[in-house]
């Protein structure tokens, strides 16, 4: 008997930095998170993930705020059922705020998505602030 393939996870990488500063490098932190959060996607083939084509970027944008175009874009797929995973840096990619991080995990939750780090454990860090 074969055994089952695993289903496949969609996966969305979410990246963010909160100046511009750097941006114009040919290779600057939104790419570095990328590249990083891409080797975490790839070493959980098996596992059935596989990413999006789409790039959610945030670059000079606060993570203060929930107001930053990726990450609206996010919700959206999100929303539309498009995504089944997210994968960030560091949670505080994602937001810095603990009542945003909040309502986000409850976004992912009632849309069956679930929310990886790659770098931070599976709670959010005990420091918040921006």
């Amino acid at each position: 008997m074969k055994p089952v393939a695993p289903k496949m996870q969609h996966c969305a990488i979410y990246t963010r930095v909160s100046t511009e500063h750097g941006l114009e490098q040919e290779f600057n932190s939104l790419h570095a998170q990328r590249e990083a959060a891409q080797a975490y996607v790839k070493s959980q083939a098996h596992e059935g993930w596989k990413p999006v084509r789409d790039h959610y970027d945030d670059g000079g944008f606060s993570g203060g705020s929930m107001e930053r175009p990726a990450l609206q874009k996010l919700l959206a797929d999100i929303q539309e059922r498009r995504i089944d995973i997210v994968v960030v840096y560091k949670v505080d990619r994602l937001t810095r705020s603990l009542t945003d991080f909040a309502k986000l995990v409850e976004l992912f939750d009632e849309h069956g998505v679930s929310f990886v780090s790659v770098t931070s454990p599976s709670t959010p860090p005990a420091a918040w602030g921006d």
